[in-house]
């Protein structure tokens, strides 16, 4: 299992034989984070118990017999999810004067420094004679695959908390984190185990809430998340009479062979919004209902749902969707990096003639690779966002709503 680190408690001296680190070029930013959250019909079943972790048996148990897909997924973005905070895993710019948050507050900096003994985010009062504030973390777990950017979380004993500074990809800089405000030193905004159910495989979570068991956490979203613990099928498979495939002694979900509803349930679990927890967290499996454990409240019909908020409920308001059996991997195969945007319209085609559609009159072969351009066009999340250094940040992302876009289609028509 990938465990996180242990914290430690920058010195204060130490932060001021940075200071003349932090004079140099100071950078605004963003990205605060809220979503919307979608339902579904509860069922009767019995509800499963959080697993624990002897059931998990471990990507590299997978690798024996999916080898394909196992070295696939190494690349994927769900797999980069969470990792604990490395050299090879902690993104953004630690070069002098590069490695700064400028705030609201003209006195107030943030400092992320590369130090010998790991990163580390501090706080500093440029007004202040020693340039300090007294308030040093050090990165301990990143989160994000890092295409739109990267959080960093820090362990106080046993508890989570996120760092108040966040690495965009968008501009490469460093912004406010989500939730924390602009121009005011917090560190003290904790991680709930809803948080982690969508950013790690597995956790051992104490009470009260936000205490975790921290050397007994799977980082990084494996294929156990979506096929569910692999131990009894990793045995079962490795005996001298292993079960057929697609039985279910096999002991192994295949999210492909659940029903349609099964399936979006797999995504929603963390691509529906937050939702409020109605069972203790990972109490989900995949194959479960999730409104059992998760009750995820989409927004009124008529109220447009935000690019980031709520990707499965956008997608079930497309007649794509509700006309057949289309599910989330309909476009998307996790096992693999993401797609170019060009390449999804052979997605689109599988069902849609080019030729019916309004611009090929116009464009002619050239409108085949441009369907998700028109239908699915970028827009700025009311969500994701960051007011940083006086400015709002808002992160750009695909509508997943499939529809007729007028201002896209014109823009299109523009080039």
């Amino acid at each position: 299992m990938k465990s996180a680190g242990s914290p430690l408690t920058l010195p204060l001296r130490k932060v001021c034989g940075y200071a003349s680190l932090l004079a140099v070029c100071l950078l605004p930013q963003s990205a605060v984070v809220s979503q919307q959250p979608q339902s579904n019909t509860a069922s009767a079943t019995p509800l499963h118990a959080p697993p624990p972790a002897s059931v998990y048996a471990g990507d590299s148990a997978c690798a024996g017999c999916h080898q394909t897909e196992f070295q696939e997924y190494q690349s994927s973005p769900h797999h980069h999810d969470s990792a604990e905070a490395t050299r090879d895993t902690v993104l953004g710019n630690f070069t002098p004067g590069r490695n700064v948050l400028r705030t609201r507050n003209p006195n107030l900096i943030f400092a992320m420094i590369k130090a010998d003994d790991g990163y580390w985010q501090s706080s500093v009062d440029i007004a202040h004679p020693d340039h300090l504030t007294g308030i040093a973390e050090r990165f301990d777990i990143v989160i994000g695959s890092g295409r739109r950017g990267q959080t960093s979380l820090y362990w106080k004993g046993d508890q989570l908390y996120e760092l108040p500074v966040t690495w965009w990809a968008y501009t490469h800089r460093w912004i406010n984190s989500p939730g924390y405000p602009d121009g005011q030193v917090h560190f003290d905004r904790p991680i709930i185990p809803r948080c982690l159910e969508c950013h790690t495989t597995w956790f051992e979570a104490l009470d009260p809430p936000n205490h975790y068991e921290r050397d007994n956490m799977i980082l990084g979203i494996g294929c156990e998340k979506c096929h569910g613990p692999g131990r009894e099928h990793v045995e079962r498979e490795s005996s001298p009479h292993p079960p057929p495939p697609g039985s279910p002694e096999e002991a192994i979900v295949n999210p492909a062979r659940l029903s349609p509803d099964r399936q979006m349930d797999v995504c929603a679990l963390c691509h529906a919004g937050v939702g409020d927890s109605t069972a203790p967290p990972l109490s989900y499996r995949p194959g479960d209902v999730l409104a059992d454990y998760v009750k995820i409240t989409p927004p009124p019909p008529n109220v447009p749902v935000d690019v980031h908020g709520n990707q499965v409920n956008a997608l079930e308001r497309s007649k794509c969707y509700t006309s057949g059996k289309m599910t989330c991997a309909t476009c998307h195969d996790v096992h693999q990096k993401q797609e170019d945007v060009d390449s999804y319209s052979t997605h689109c085609l599988a069902c849609h003639e080019v030729q019916a559609c309004g611009r090929f009159r116009v464009m002619g072969e050239a409108i085949r690779t441009k369907c998700v351009e028109c239908h699915m066009p970028e827009g700025k999340s009311q969500g994701l966002n960051s007011h940083t250094g006086g400015q709002l940040l808002q992160a750009e992302l695909r509508a997943h709503r499939i529809a007729i876009y007028p201002e896209a289609t014109a823009h299109l028509a523009g080039r």
